[in-house]
């Protein structure tokens, strides 16, 4: 089906039985969101919330709650939306075979951008304070908007189809905004919104800014979608939408007709304000730094308008189902983008960008005595150096072979991973260099380090399949946990200071050093609760890849330089909580218990209770 607006999207949930009305009132200030994190993590439906509190507009969450419920939405558009983005990067299959891929050419042309003259009659005039002011975690410097569509033109390049539609996040209240007036905006210095602003600063010119929240869910999507050099996020929308992008000019700033609300406004140059805190989506609070500030020009809501949000925190959350839709559309794609990749994954349960599990070919060594990692090795720089997979801290890449393996298999990746790294030779580190904006394992904001692990060949170990007697009797290291074959988690005092590191690694490689059986342990994680850490597979990566700056937090039993290179026979990671490290999200129980309300007799999610 193909939508015309948002509503029209939520009935078609409601009318399939994926939507339920909240009617009574609720509180915008973390209720709203603790009702939403409790019916996603149920799995339960979208929700339409018709009374919320100092806000005449309704709001919806949970739109996008399951990958089934994603392409339920896009039912009618998503087979020929990835036969366009295949042709993408395969022109030649389109002139090889014209007729075949004939509807897929005119779904992309009835998918460019349609432009009026004026605005559509049913938007009014509003002011910031109207929008429902949702306070998502305890922490949280003020109100945010969590689905918008930051729109922004190169300023050398105007108009809509070199535009950057990007889901930036908003800070509409507190710290030092001027109520009404200003909002911060929050973006990755990789963002395309960033090239745009550099460009106009150096001219010494304000940029124009629009923000775009609701409309066709297409729209929300297309604002986080990787796309193809030269595919445009808002031909991309249309596609998706199968509904051309519709938009007028409005003083000088992009109007999209579809949108349930719009936000206009300037950003200066070198003007800055503090943004934060705010719960994101690697399961900590990203703080109070110094973002771009936008000066509000006008503010329209469409007649009937609908807010739509989401909760970010601890994977997995609604934007997850978002990461399977991507990656369903554009997994096949990957090949073209980087050149000599078989496939990537970003894990989501290690909050998506501070790990990548990869596979590439090697074709550098066509002598089989010669096993070891080279083509790999160039793709993994390509790897990092393209796009949001930039952000990454920890690379895992496996050369194709002749065992079929996959990415998307977590736990047998990193098994098939540790059963070949040659620890001595397949470590390769980058310092002193750029991580996400969101992770605060770094040195300082956008400021860490990496590491990529490199694998082929044969197996060159066993791999314990319980924790070896050594580690059972090892003086200030406790409780020893197996979260993998050949991963042991140890429990330790909390961590002070780099200088007490050192002292401990000394202690452990004094301990393990001459140990039979640690070879068959390649990887060992120091962490603050063992017991959690390897409870299950989720709380194994975001403890250890979350918690740790790889040149930093990466140390060796019986480790060594030769060359400017460093190796050693175990790996040891450093996955405690750091006095600089954000603190984690934790949800109000309060409030939590507030929302039982909604699933006693009577109440909107009544019949969920025994689900």
């Amino acid at each position: 089906m193909r939508h015309k607006s948002l509503e029209e999207s939520l009935l078609d949930l409601e009318q399939d039985g994926q939507l339920v009305r909240i009617k009574e009132a609720v509180d915008p200030y973390l209720e709203m969101a603790a009702l939403h994190l409790r019916v996603f993590e149920m799995g339960g439906p979208a929700l339409l919330f018709e009374n919320v509190i100092g806000s005449k507009f309704r709001t919806a969450s949970n739109i996008f709650g399951t990958l089934a419920r994603s392409k339920f939405l896009f039912r009618d558009t998503i087979a020929q939306t990835g036969q366009v983005i295949k042709l993408k990067n395969d022109p030649m299959k389109a002139l090889k075979k014209p007729f075949k891929h004939l509807q897929t050419g005119l779904a992309a042309w009835n998918a460019l951008p349609k432009q009026y003259s004026h605005l559509p009659n049913n938007f009014e005039k509003i002011k910031i304070s109207d929008i429902p002011q949702i306070h998502h975690w305890p922490m949280d410097g003020g109100a945010f908007i969590t689905l918008p569509q930051v729109y922004s033109e190169d300023i050398d390049k105007p108009g809509v189809m070199n535009a950057n539609l990007g889901m930036y996040r908003v800070q509409l209240s507190g710290n030092k905004y001027i109520p009404n007036e200003e909002i911060g905006l929050h973006y990755q210095i990789h963002r395309g919104i960033g090239v745009h602003q550099q460009k106009a600063n150096k001219k010494g010119q304000p940029l124009k800014v629009s923000i775009f929240i609701g409309g066709l869910p297409s729209h929300t999507l297309s604002a986080v979608m990787p796309l193809p050099e030269g595919l445009s996020e808002l031909t991309f929308a249309g596609l998706l939408g199968g509904r051309r992008f519709r938009y007028s000019y409005e003083d000088g700033y992009c109007i999209s007709h579809d949108a349930d609300f719009v936000i206009t406004g300037d950003i200066y140059p070198n003007e800055t304000k503090p943004e934060g805190p705010f719960g994101d989506h690697l399961g900590y609070y990203s703080l109070t730094h110094p973002f771009p500030v936008m000066k509000v020009r006008q503010v329209y809501a469409k007649r009937n308008a609908i807010w739509p949000f989401t909760v970010v925190g601890r994977p997995p959350q609604e934007d997850t189902a978002f990461g399977d839709l991507i990656h369903e559309l554009t997994d096949e794609a990957m090949p073209s983008e980087v050149p000599g990749v078989k496939e990537v994954h970003a894990l989501d349960a290690a909050g998506v960008h501070p790990l990548l599990f990869a596979i590439g070919y090697e074709r550098y060594t066509p002598y089989q005595s010669l096993k070891q990692p080279a083509e790999i090795l160039t793709v993994a720089n390509r790897i990092l150096g393209t796009g949001q997979l930039s952000l990454a801290k920890y690379l895992f890449i496996a050369a194709q072979e002749q065992q079929a393996i996959s990415t998307h298999k977590e736990s047998e990746f990193l098994t098939y991973m540790l059963e070949r790294l040659n620890l001595k030779r397949d470590i390769h580190f980058q310092t002193n260099t750029t991580i996400d904006t969101l992770d605060y394992s770094g040195t300082g904001l956008n400021t860490g380090s990496k590491v990529v692990f490199a694998a082929c060949g044969s197996p060159v170990r066993a791999l314990c399949k319980e924790v070896p007697a050594v580690f059972k009797a090892l003086n200030g290291f406790e409780n020893p946990q197996l979260a993998l074959p050949g991963v042991v988690i140890l429990q330790t005092k909390a961590f002070e200071s780099y200088q007490q590191v050192r002292a401990e690694m000394e202690r452990l490689n004094t301990l393990l050093h001459e140990a039979d059986d640690i070879a068959q342990v390649p990887l060992i994680i120091l962490a603050d609760d063992a017991a959690f850490t390897a409870k299950n597979l989720k709380n194994f990566l975001w403890v250890t890849f979350t918690r740790s700056n790889p040149s930093h937090d990466i140390h060796g039993i019986n480790s060594f330089y030769e060359h400017k290179h460093w190796g050693c026979d175990s790996l040891v990671i450093d996955a405690r909580v750091k006095p600089h490290h954000a603190p984690p999200l934790v949800p109000d129980p309060e409030v939590t218990a507030k929302t039982d309300r909604f699933f006693e007799k009577g109440g909107s999610l009544a019949h969920l209770k025994n689900k």
